[in-house]
């Protein structure tokens, strides 16, 4: 699509003009007058002969050339009428104001529908229905209804919620933050979130993308193009919903752990999209993120005239990742003759409540000079003896000639509105307290490393046995499955007697495990299905007994055991694959065992994994740290997992048809020496059957 008309039109025609002041008829006219559109405005309304000194048109079809975009406000059993007008008329953009559609149920639904298909006869693109309109700042076009203009700037904001965009435009006048193009998708019935990501990327006038999402409507094309629009420019999001899981109750862990939210992580890290937890959180980055260089690596000075701000500062930068810059003697030599003799020259550097602008301007001279800091975070408590705005420019003017980036914290209120027209102006973000600074410099050097991190293909396996791994999964044996595409598994043997078990664990070798195989008890371990470090034929019979016993106690069948050498010295872990309804095929690693849904230390990334991804996986969970080596536990063989991990991602993107499975524990031996699939759990299709 070609999305420009609804960007910088040649003409306007508004559907539904009105002189009524409390109109939103009237208040789309207002804007594109008051805000000097260039283009040509066309009101329609049969009964008026003007609004607001421009002449009203009685019918769409008498509107003069030039116009591309109409902006319909009718109530909605006009909205098709109003549709057949503009295909009449050749026109190919339309934005829908009305509500009424499949926001009210089905009713409404059903008029979205006829609302496509009469767009679709005409070959015209709508956005919306039951949005507020589009905003182009530098290209002066103003479609919505809402009083006020944000000003010129770098920030490109799409929104799902029409509330969201007219809240962000009377904040952004307040504030002074400009942006670039604005647009509010309402329905989403034909024009979607992607189309305006990339509407938005393509503007040569946005630095930066931001927007607020409760949904996406095609998962796996929402990640291709926001990645092509992350590599080009910044992308923050503010994702709605995050508290509701999307999982449902299933019979694995894997199915119960990883819910919907996870999957928009997931996908939102994948795509080098920063998610903000809150507006104000975005809004801080995204001017940051569009002011100011990158930083090459997290080492932070902070600069202050006060020690309990740069305390609360340091504390969070310390939570978040970063670092204190520990500074050079020659920076230290510097400020010492530079500085109060009662003032500190460690980091953080605190110049005291007494110095002025001067002071401020050659400490911060000398800190972006330091080769041991990549960023530099500015605090002014409030004072009385000299004015905020005087230091708001010496600051911008240092920070101007060095090319790392530099964040304020000028503290207050009502002393410091000129010293932020100063610093805005100069693209110098500020944050109104100290704790702020660390989100920001933190997503600014994620985004720096992201840009970095070289983009590798995942694994491509060439020794899978496609054939068996087919009839395993008709069979629904999935350790079977597991081993057709290299995952080990412990020797081991199933037997459907007492006699047959004892048998096979002597085949095996003491020490054995014995675990319950049953259709219908799925977490074998709660009943006592379990039982580990069995020495000789008659521990290995008592435990059948015991196991038997324990069955028919719970009401549940025992189609036998599987008798597994026993395994020691290692860790456990949990790895499973499940499909996600928005964004696939998922891969999940964490703390395994018993205790898996207690501990919850778990983590999820979208299928396939490389290499890379499949480290990073296992090293965002405290299974993780553990592998490395913790305490008394030795290094556990993390290549091995890595292995799994990304054997598994590549199953399930092979094997759509399977809707969960699951390795818990899979059994990691000391550096070297494997990892063992100890038990194995599915489930294909939406059938809840298990197999051990």
């Amino acid at each position: 699509m070609n999305p420009e008309p609804f960007f910088n039109p040649k003409g306007v025609a508004i559907i539904g003009a009105s002189r009524n002041p409390h109109k939103l008829g009237y208040g789309v006219v207002r804007n594109l007058k008051n805000y000097r559109f260039s283009g040509s405005i066309y009101p329609v309304n049969r009964s008026a002969s003007e609004i607001l000194d421009i002449p009203c048109f009685p019918e769409l079809s008498e509107v003069p050339d030039p116009v591309d975009l109409a902006v319909i406000v009718v109530p909605v059993k006009y909205v098709t009428d109003a549709l057949h007008q503009c295909g009449n008329r050749g026109i190919k953009n339309a934005i829908v104001v009305s509500g009424g559609f499949s926001e009210t149920g089905e009713e409404g639904a059903h008029r979205e529908q006829e609302m496509l298909e009469v767009a679709c006869q005409y070959d015209i693109r709508i956005i919306g229905p039951n949005c507020i309109g589009t905003i182009d700042t530098h290209n002066r076009v103003n479609t919505t209804f809402v009083t006020g203009m944000p000003e010129q700037g770098e920030i490109g904001f799409s929104s799902q919620s029409g509330a969201m965009v007219a809240a962000v435009i009377d904040w952004a006048r307040g504030a002074g933050v400009g942006f670039s193009r604005i647009v509010s998708l309402g329905n989403q019935a034909d024009v979607k979130e992607t189309d305006m990501i990339e509407a938005i990327s393509n503007d040569r006038h946005t630095r930066v993308i931001t927007a607020y999402i409760e949904g996406v409507s095609d998962g796996r094309k929402f990640m291709k193009v926001a990645e092509e629009a992350a590599r080009n420019k910044p992308f923050v999001v503010l994702k709605a919903g995050r508290g509701q899981s999307g999982a449902q109750a299933v019979v694995s862990h894997t199915g119960a752990l990883a819910g919907s939210t996870e999957a928009y992580e997931a996908a939102f890290k994948r795509c080098g999209i920063h998610q903000a937890e809150t507006t104000e959180e975005m809004f801080d980055w995204a001017r940051a993120l569009a002011w100011q260089p990158l930083p090459e690596g997290n080492r932070v000075a902070v600069l202050t005239n006060a020690g309990g701000p740069a305390i609360l500062a340091v504390d969070t930068l310390e939570e978040t990742g970063m670092q204190l810059a520990p500074l050079t003697d020659h920076t230290r030599q510097y400020l010492r003759s530079r500085m109060p003799a009662a003032g500190s020259i460690n980091n953080p550097v605190d110049v005291l409540a007494g110095s002025g602008p001067a002071t401020y301007a050659v400490a911060l001279d000398a800190l972006l000079a330091d080769e041991t800091v990549d960023a530099v975070a500015v605090i002014q408590a409030p004072q009385d003896w000299f004015i905020p705005a005087s230091l708001a420019e010496v600051v911008a003017e240092v920070a101007g000639v060095h090319n790392k980036p530099v964040l304020t914290s000028l503290m207050g209120k009502v002393s410091i509105d000129d010293a932020l027209g100063i610093l805005h102006k100069r693209k110098v973000p500020n944050v109104a307290f100290p704790e702020r600074i660390a989100s920001v410099l933190k997503v600014m050097a994620d985004r720096k490393k992201w840009l970095e991190t070289p983009v590798e293909p995942p694994p491509v396996y060439d020794d899978i046995d496609w054939d068996t791994a087919r009839k395993a999964i008709d069979d629904e044996d999935w350790p079977a499955l597991l081993s057709c595409y290299g995952v080990h598994l412990p020797p081991q043997q199933s037997a459907d007697t007492k006699e047959a078990a004892v048998a096979a664990a002597n085949r095996l070798g003491y020490p054995v495990v014995m675990k319950l195989i049953s259709s219908d008890i799925s977490h074998k371990s709660d009943i006592g299905g379990v039982i580990l470090n069995l020495k000789n034929d008659e521990e290995a019979g008592r435990a059948w007994d015991s196991i038997s016993e324990k069955v028919s106690r719970n009401n549940g069948s025992m189609e036998g055991v599987l008798i597994q050498k026993m395994l020691d010295n290692g860790q456990e872990v949990i790895v499973g694959l499940h499909h996600d309804r928005q964004f696939g095929p998922m891969v999940l690693f964490g703390s395994g065992g018993v205790d898996v849904e207690l501990y919850k230390d778990v983590k999820s990334d979208l299928a396939p994994l490389n290499r890379h991804q499949a480290e990073q996986l296992i090293d965002s969970t405290h299974a993780g740290t553990k592998l490395q080596g913790w305490r008394n536990l030795p290094a556990a063989d993390r290549r091995a997992v890595m292995e799994v991990l990304m054997r598994m991602s590549r199953l399930a993107v092979n094997h759509p048809e399977i809707r969960e499975l699951e390795i818990n524990p899979l059994y990691v031996l000391p550096d070297g020496m494997g990892a063992y699939a100890i038990d194995i759990r599915g489930v294909a299709a939406l059938e809840e059957q298990t197999a051990s």
